[in-house]
């Protein structure tokens, strides 16, 4: 199998922790560095204080590199190079992009020309996030030749009609989502050497088309993906998207629902499914692990207690969801109702006597904590990095302390959320419509998670199933919830990054192979 001698990765989440890619990258860099040991450089956005929290720069680290690397020509401000502080240390390289603001309609008319990405319609983040695809880009060709370089390997130029492959340094550059698609189109028009990967993690247009109320299921091999970027006004993103999609040496998404979306709505089937895996490492062992479960609940219980003004038993069963602030997407609507639902059955059982409080970890949904019989739901609008102003803890330890997570998602082309939860011995609810929920429910012996099955026209009936299962958890005996527990913790076990990364060798040896031809067509042996 080809694999790369070196690998760039780019990503707007790299030290900068928004969303689920944070967490895909964070995990899967361990294993990463164990098959290529600091061969492996991400890069990411430079946030200064912010990316701090996750970075930690050492000026010995490619200081040759950067003492020779024109700032000025570039169009980049700066460059810090450091490591990420997730398991496996790997290096980070941090840029800030501010001088090619000034270059901009320039590099958009190039980006027409060469790959017809539509940018006249841009607007929202676009451009900053385009202009730094862009700045990796640069970066990375930069990177390339002094690397190659060094240690003798660049390919030799010569008079003849093909280019000498086997004298081709084996290096793949792996952009993930629109933000980062430019870096792509400058590696492979001014550094075709590198063989380009590219990740959607979930297509704009089927976000948007969920995220606007259409039913995205019901109808879907009548969407057309250009058609509804010009009615959803998602033109340039859209654009951005499809044309890496189809230029990439090797084309990505993380599940079957997503590459059944991508040739739907991308006009282009993935070169291979990259499912998400997770870093056991994340994970306290033994007693560690106990007296990280009581602090999370004693936590949980201060802050519950301190926003619905009074007591939370220890006994009262602690549930979570957590995510974006997507009310319909992430299914944050359904679990609202769910709680309802959970209120009347305790009010109407008889036996009121348990607790059941309900976080909703969604950043910036900031609403009052309610209390319905014996149903109360806390809203925690931060990102939990460990400043927050109500727990000053990260979210992983606070996700310990939870007795059951739910994630009924309308659109989750993967959902980490619920995989994360099963890795921390947390049983989850989320459904079939996410790509983790769907892989589960393939699984043999998928205990630790509840599958429900959701489409366009069923949201009352899942809102019944989550509150049934919700009761039936809080209902069952010690050992059967220390079961529960056991029976996440090996669906989380099935989904390790040891048992995926295998994806990605693939994906690289797919990537390289596409380099190799298209070098081989190249007849100007000059533009290399």
């Amino acid at each position: 199998m080809n694999q790369p001698e070196y690998i760039f990765e780019t990503s707007w989440e790299v030290c900068n922790r928004v969303g689920g890619i944070y967490a895909v990258l964070s995990t899967r860099a361990a294993s990463m560095q164990a098959e290529h040991p600091d061969k492996v450089f991400f890069f990411g956005p430079d946030f200064g204080d912010h990316s701090d929290i996750y970075f930690k720069e050492d000026r010995s680290l490619l200081k040759d590199w950067l003492s020779t690397f024109d700032l000025e020509r570039s169009g980049l401000s700066s460059i810090r190079i450091g490591r990420w502080q997730v398991p496996g240390e790997p290096i980070a390289i941090l840029l800030k992009f501010d001088a090619l603001w000034a270059r901009k309609n320039e590099i958009y008319g190039w980006a027409w020309e060469k790959f017809q990405v539509q940018s006249h319609a841009a607007y929202g983040d676009y451009d900053e996030s385009c202009l730094f695809g862009y700045a990796a880009g640069v970066a990375m060709e930069s990177l390339y030749h002094y690397l190659t370089d060094k240690t003798g390997q660049t390919a030799k130029r010569s008079n003849s009609k093909t280019l000498k492959q086997q004298a081709v340094p084996a290096v793949c550059a792996h952009a993930n989502e629109w933000q980062t698609a430019f870096s792509i189109f400058y590696l492979q028009d001014h550094c075709p050497e590198i063989a380009t990967l590219f990740t959607t993690h979930a297509t704009g247009i089927g976000r948007s088309i969920a995220g606007n109320g259409k039913p995205l299921y019901d109808y879907f091999e009548c969407y057309n993906g250009d058609q509804m970027a010009q009615e959803l006004n998602m033109v340039s993103k859209h654009s951005v998207e499809k044309q890496a999609a189809h230029h990439a040496d090797c084309f990505t998404t993380v599940s079957y629902i997503t590459a059944r979306e991508c040739k739907q709505l991308l006009d282009k089937q993935p070169d291979i499914e990259t499912p998400n895996g997770f870093e056991p490492t994340f994970v306290p062992k033994g007693k560690a692990f106990d007296r990280k479960r009581a602090e999370a609940r004693e936590a949980l219980r201060r802050v519950a207690g301190e926003q619905l003004g009074g007591v939370v038993p220890e006994n009262a069963l602690l549930v979570c969801i957590s995510g974006r602030q997507e009310w319909k997407n992430k299914g944050i609507d359904v679990f609202a109702a769910a709680l309802d639902k959970l209120a009347q059955k305790i009010y109407h059982s008889g036996q009121p006597e348990r607790e059941v409080v309900a976080f909703v970890m969604i950043p910036y949904l900031d609403r009052a904590p309610s209390r319905k019989g014996k149903v109360s739901a806390v809203f925690v609008p931060y990102y939990l990095d460990g400043q927050d102003p109500l727990f000053g803890m990260k979210y992983y330890d606070l996700l310990i302390g939870m007795d059951v997570t739910v994630f009924p998602s309308y659109y989750e082309p993967w959902g980490y959320t619920p995989l994360e939860s099963c890795a921390f011995h947390v049983p989850t609810i989320t459904t079939s419509l996410a790509g983790f929920g769907e892989w589960a429910a393939r699984q043999k012996d998928q205990y630790g998670v509840v599958v429900i099955d959701r489409n366009d026209s069923n949201f009352n009936e899942v809102a019944e199933h989550i509150a049934d299962d919700l009761l039936r958890f809080d209902r069952l005996s010690k050992e059967e919830k220390a079961r529960a527990r056991k029976e996440a913790e090996a669906v989380a076990q099935k989904a390790d990054w040891k048992h995926f990364f295998k994806y990605y060798r693939k994906a690289y040896e797919i990537a390289l192979a596409h380099r190799d031809n298209r070098l081989s067509e190249l007849q100007n042996p000059t533009l290399l």
